[in-house]
């Protein structure tokens, strides 16, 4: 059983006199508080609302979005830190453990990341081998996109700044409520999903003669998958304590995309002597589908194994 600090276990703890410092219902609300400081501020001045001439990608807007979630991941991280030590519920050191900065937790980095990897083995089969970026990543240059705000803002600030306030600024609060794991795992993330739904106004704003129908589908399949994901990492978050570990899980993933379920995989274009396009093999198509599922089930027998620390927020049972 790994170690869980004396604090959680107080929280726990069904026979423990003292009540937790925060009910079930009033963690929630501060998630959905939290949440709204994160996307509001977005709207309120002209530098960073979305419209019709102004696209949330352009470099002015990327940096004023990047300073405002950086305030708010500050301010809110400052209020669990209050909640935590209330009372005398925590120490400081045991609150930061909570937060996920303390322990680093280098080595739960490593497992965290080859677990995830396990799950991505065909898009990475695609990526590397059949795409060939390997060639690119031997020159370095996709570390030299990192200087384009775009590519910043989706691989360093949005990952860490949704980790930081999502999970290490959320779930101790979640925790602390001897909320039940299952609720914590399902329940927080949905909050984390319903935050970039405000990505249905901004793609109405910048594609206004896109239908209604596709937006909406658009944002439901969001919504879909940034909640799922959000109750991976959360799991991740709690199995791991480090907030290191669950942010270059979201950067990987990001940088990947959602896995291909369909359609055949093609390498780039092949000319024979004569000039002539070669057809691809099919085996391309099948190799990346069988480490698809190969990866899955990998992943699914390694979940519990790659996620094992002592440093862990809480303790479960497999």
């Amino acid at each position: 059983m790994p170690y869980i600090p004396e604090f959680i276990t107080r929280y726990f703890a069904k026979d423990e006199p003292k009540p937790p410092p925060i009910s079930t219902e009033t963690a929630v609300l501060l998630l959905i508080i939290y949440t709204l400081i994160y996307v509001v501020p977005f709207y309120l001045s002209p530098t960073t609302r979305p419209s019709s001439t102004l696209s949330r990608d352009a470099p002015t807007v990327i940096r004023a979005r990047v300073a405002s979630v950086s305030l708010t991941c500050i301010a809110c991280s400052a209020i669990t830190l209050v909640i935590l030590t209330s009372q005398g519920q925590a120490t400081f050191t045991e609150a930061l453990h909570a937060l996920g900065y303390w322990p680093v937790g280098l080595v739960e980095t490593g497992k965290c990341l080859l677990l995830t990897a396990v799950l991505f083995a065909g898009p990475l089969y695609e990526y590397f081998v059949v795409d060939e970026e390997w060639r690119e990543w031997l020159a370095l240059r996709p570390l030299f996109a990192l200087k384009e705000w775009t590519t910043w803002r989706n691989i360093v600030a949005g990952p860490f700044t949704e980790e930081v306030l999502f999970r290490s600024a959320s779930v101790p609060l979640m925790v602390a409520a001897r909320t039940p794991m299952t609720t914590t795992i399902f329940l927080s993330p949905l909050v984390f999903g319903l935050a970039h739904l405000h990505h249905f106004y901004e793609f109405r704003i910048s594609h206004p003669h896109i239908r209604v129908s596709f937006a909406v589908m658009r944002s439901a399949m969001q919504l879909t998958y940034t909640t799922l994901f959000g109750a991976y990492t959360t799991f991740l978050f709690l199995r791991s304590g480090s907030v290191l570990a669950v942010f270059i899980v979201h950067a990987f993933c990001n940088c990947l995309g959602l896995p291909r379920f369909w359609g055949r995989v093609y390498p780039p274009v092949m000319i024979d002597d004569k000039g002539e396009m070669v057809r691809p093999s099919i085996m391309w198509t099948v190799t990346y589908y069988v480490l698809l599922f190969a990866g899955a089930i990998g992943w699914y027998r390694s979940l519990f194994l790659l996620t094992e620390s002592s440093n862990a927020l809480v303790s479960m049972t497999i």
